[in-house]
């Protein structure tokens, strides 16, 4: 092989050119920050640029940034659990951030932040602030290795995994998105998927989790039942009992104990998934986070242009408040990125919107809507009326 490496200020131009053969050379073409390694012609541009590549398995330009782990790495290792982790979750999140990008104007786009990890690792965080639509979305994915801080072991023992003293080396990786609409008859949506491994007494255990869930302003039962259809025909081409039984789980996950109430109106959520098998069970989660755009996308489209007045936005800002609240105590993703070594406190604590609002001994009447809402956090429903 023979390098060429040719310089200037806005551009760099890597030519990589074959003794024996030319590599065909396409050209490709996206926004963000990246990169295509392979044989062929690399090119860099410091904002809108253009990107070539040689032939791949693998489709980059789907991709908002370069992954984590080299191109090189992925391509070779495709079959990989690892792998196949990694390049769902970054087609993922391309996928819903150009689809919520499209209710913005051109001129905003997400900020898309690519940040490595010294520990190991690192993450791409997408971030969208004072649209007109959206009033903070974060959509995150992060590829972490490690060894687990003995806070993760001992909760990992609490749900039942058999964990070794002493260092235990890890990756997770995953994808977390929360979209915090300006108007308050869009609800917010949270979904985060996941893939964990832990190499414990000379053996690798492996799990998937995750789940998707809705947190209303103002209760609508057409959106509800929506939202809950679209994951329940999901759950239902893998195992007719998983909707059901993720949903309870879901419900009883966002509780917030000292409210006496949901933080939404649930969803589906499931933790230390390992079967029937790894491939079944990625399958299972790569549609679920498929389903994202299909459960929430049409509520966006349905309510962007509802009219609403200061009463409605200062509830919005109270039920802000107990998402805080909820984050921030409970949540157990939250608590894992934090206390890991090597942390990144502003992904991590994207999740929290811009605006909230704590009003002392707040309570709404209980035949107003927002009455009616605290109802159901109260007393979760079964929106699709599923005999238990």
């Amino acid at each position: 092989m023979v390098f060429k490496v040719l310089r200037n200020w806005k551009h760099f131009h890597t030519y990589i050119i074959s003794e024996k053969k030319r590599s065909s050379i396409y050209k490709l073409k996206y926004i963000g920050v990246g990169a295509l390694v392979a044989t062929g012609v690399t090119v860099y541009n410091t904002c809108d640029f253009n990107v070539y590549a040689a032939k791949s398995d693998i489709n980059a330009q789907e991709f908002l940034a370069e992954p984590i782990t080299s191109l090189e790495h992925l391509t070779k290792h495709q079959n990989d659990m690892k792998s196949k982790m990694e390049l769902m979750i970054m087609k993922i999140q391309a996928e819903f951030v150009k689809s919520l990008e499209s209710f913005e104007d051109d001129n905003l786009k997400f900020k898309v932040d690519r940040w490595l990890r010294k520990e190991g690792g690192g993450g791409i965080t997408c971030i969208l602030q004072d649209g007109t639509v959206f009033e903070k979305a974060g959509v995150n994915t992060s590829v972490v290795t490690g060894t687990l801080p003995q806070s993760a072991v001992q909760q990992m023992r609490a749900r039942g995994k058999h964990m070794d003293d002493g260092p235990l080396p890890f990756f997770a990786a995953g994808i977390s998105a929360v979209i915090h609409p300006r108007n308050p008859m869009i609800p917010t949506i949270h979904f985060n998927y996941r893939y964990f491994e832990v190499v414990n007494n000379n053996s690798i255990q492996w799990w998937f989790g995750g789940g998707t869930d809705l947190t209303p302003y103002y209760l609508n039962e057409e959106d509800a039942k929506h939202f809950h259809r679209t994951l329940q025909e999901t759950c239902n081409n893998y195992d007719p009992t998983y909707y059901a039984k993720f949903k309870k789980w879901c419900d009883d996950y966002f509780n917030i104990p000292h409210r006496g109430e949901r933080r939404g109106i649930g969803g589906i959520f499931f933790d230390d998934l390992d079967t029937p098998d790894q491939q079944e069970a990625y399958n299972f989660v790569e549609s679920c986070a498929k389903s994202v755009i299909p459960s929430y996308i049409p509520l966006v489209e349905k309510h962007k242009n509802d009219g609403y007045g200061y009463a409605e936005r200062q509830w919005q800002l109270l039920r802000r408040g107990r998402y805080v609240e909820f984050n921030l105590i409970y949540d157990r993703g939250t608590k894992f990125g934090l206390y890991t070594p090597g942390a990144r406190y502003e992904s991590i604590l994207m999740s929290l919107p811009l605006t909230a609002r704590w009003e002392y001994m707040h309570q709404p009447d209980e035949d107003s809507k927002e009455g009616r809402l605290i109802e159901v956090l109260r007393n979760p429903k079964n929106w699709l009326e599923i005999k238990s």
